[in-house]
């Protein structure tokens, strides 16, 4: 049956990825590695305890809990309506239109390429600290080329084995977490011992409840601890934007991406009492309120807490290999979403057909994952050999990336359900009221972001000078730059072709319009163009979907393009 040049419409069911290739199990342990826990942790609570939280350091710990969680709720209704692999691009699409559904869309991609070269960095720093732990002296730890070197190499294997399949991703992730959450437990396990044994250096106190609760913190810290807090909870979205792979892709996802919160809260409020109460927050030693610990607090207190003796230095190797697992582990989830995010924009014509391209065998996006790894490798080249202080604001910067793609997602879930929330007092709760207040508090985190990162003084150099750009501080223009930047790109995109942007590939509509669509057989998208439907059922188009796959699972759709 031949519908060329009819301007047939169609149904693409499916995208080509592996179905069933996760269980609930894989969908943790991908949502859990990707926010990468002993490096998040590391590096971010020296600044937390540094910034005025001091013992108050595991409330903002819940605090920033709160906000994630409210978002991970909205990811777990969207999905079960729509379970896409392009997560916002694809749900902000369904409910603000083309040009909020693509901004979203390029919200994950600018995020996850530009935390790839941080995340680089550390994996190839901590190779050569390993080395030296293992016996293998040397100091390349510090040197900027061996770094880059081993981090543009850590970028290669990742991306390879994200393209190997999922299967291979998800047993990998597995091993590098199981060894990260053991070494935390150590961890945990070790101070705590300490403290109450009467061992712990001075400066160390019995943790008390007081800890969970910010009382007595100013308005200004909360803002800026929690803020610096709720960005290591980054990452559990992972879980999500792998729906099409898991075994029940409208329920696992969802429910992944929620224990992942819970179980990253649980990780950071442990973690955060034990190191805390073990170290202090002093400003002097190994004080956490030691701004030269800052940086990394494990490295700063392991040889104290474990001591120089042989199960000491063992103690120490495992800290490091925990870090390097974890910033490597983080490396190869960062890949998952952006490579599928980007395929869905490849398959709805958001972005040009070759993104949509699935490897026949290993069933993985091709060109979306391995675009994704030497994007990810010319971007960390190119800043590294331009200023490291500029790695420095590229950090802060992802932070706007993420309240923005985090926030519109939150609520996009309370418009698209907009007319269902009556219904039910769940569904006035779990659709409107929490992704509202998920997606209002980081829209407000962003505006304080933009004010704080605009100061002069907000990022120094190694000399004590300012990083500005334009007289701006360099991490504001680095975020908002980058991410107006995806108007520049968007418009690339509209003009070579539209159809996206027409709403002839996927609709713009509420909950209840896509229930009639998918009733009149028009579930994820519609097609528009010169479609070909054979006997056997197999798909062939002009060229707009080429990498999508053929066969029975593509049918003919009644509708015309809205």
């Amino acid at each position: 049956m031949s519908d060329a040049g009819s301007g047939a419409t169609v149904v693409t069911e499916g995208k080509g990825l592996r179905a069933g290739a996760l269980s609930l199990t894989g969908s943790v342990v991908v949502g859990v590695a990707s926010t990468a826990p002993a490096y998040s942790l590391a590096a971010t609570l020296g600044f937390v305890v540094a910034g005025g939280a001091g013992f108050k350091a595991p409330a903002i710990m819940l605090l920033a809990f709160l906000p994630m969680y409210f978002i991970a709720v909205a990811y777990r209704e969207l999905n079960e309506a729509e379970p896409d692999c392009g997560t916002t691009f694809t749900w902000v699409t369904r409910a603000f239109g083309p040009v909020a559904g693509w901004m979203g869309g390029w919200g994950i991609v600018i995020a996850d390429i530009i935390v790839m070269a941080n995340l680089a960095q550390i994996a190839g720093a901590y190779s050569f600290t390993l080395a030296n732990e293992l016996g293998l002296h040397n100091s390349l730890d510090s040197s900027t080329f061996w770094s880059t070197a081993a981090g543009l190499l850590w970028i290669g294997v990742m991306t390879w084995i994200s393209f190997r399949g999922i299967e291979v991703s998800a047993r990998l992730q597995y091993a590098l977490l199981t060894i990260e959450v053991l070494t935390l437990i150590m961890v945990v396990g070790v101070a705590l011992w300490k403290v109450y044994s009467g061992s712990a250096p001075a400066g160390s106190a019995k943790p008390s409840l007081s800890w969970l609760w910010p009382s007595g913190l100013s308005m200004s810290v909360l803002s800026s601890t929690v803020l610096l807090a709720v960005f290591i909870y980054w990452g559990w979205d992972s879980a999500v934007s792998t729906n099409e792979e898991a075994d029940d892709p409208s329920r696992t996802p969802g429910r992944a991406a929620v224990i992942s919160t819970l179980l990253l809260l649980v990780i950071y409020v442990f973690v955060s009492i034990a190191t805390v109460a073990f170290a202090g927050t002093g400003d002097k030693g190994i004080g956490l309120g030691n701004e030269s610990n800052a940086d990394d607090v494990f490295t700063a207190i392991g040889p104290s807490l474990f001591g120089d003796t042989f199960l000491g230095h063992a103690g120490l190797a495992l800290l490091a290999i925990s870090i390097l697992t974890s910033s490597a582990a983080s490396t190869q989830t960062t890949v998952l979403p952006t490579a599928r995010t980007a395929l869905s924009m490849g398959v709805f014509r958001a972005l040009p057909a070759k993104f949509s391209t699935v490897h026949p065998r290993y069933q993985t996006p091709t060109w979306s994952t391995l675009g994704m790894g030497i994007v990810s490798a010319g971007f960390y080249l190119l800043m590294t050999l331009i200023s490291t202080n500029i790695l420095g604001a590229l950090i802060g910067a992802i932070g706007l990336q993420i309240a923005f793609y985090y926030g519109i997602t939150g609520f996009a879930c309370a418009w698209f359900y907009r007319h269902s929330l009556r219904t039910s007092a769940r569904h006035f709760v779990n659709r409107g009221l929490i992704p509202c207040l998920g997606g209002a508090f980081l829209f407000l985190m962003f505006a304080y972001a933009v004010k704080s990162y605009a100061e002069p003084d907000y990022l120094l150099d190694d000399n004590g000078k300012n990083v500005t750009i334009w007289g701006f501080g360099a991490v504001v223009v680095v975020g908002v730059v980058s991410l107006l930047g995806g108007f520049a790109l968007m418009a690339l995109q509209w003009s070579r072709d539209a159809a996206f942007f027409r709403g002839r590939t996927l609709r713009t509509g509420s909950f209840e319009d896509l229930q009639r669509w998918r009733a009149e057989g028009t579930q994820y998208g519609v097609i528009g163009g010169d479609v070909t439907i054979t006997q056997e059922g197999d798909l062939v188009t002009d060229g707009g979907l080429s990498g999508v796959p053929t066969g029975p699972n593509h049918t003919t759709g009644e509708g015309e393009p809205r």
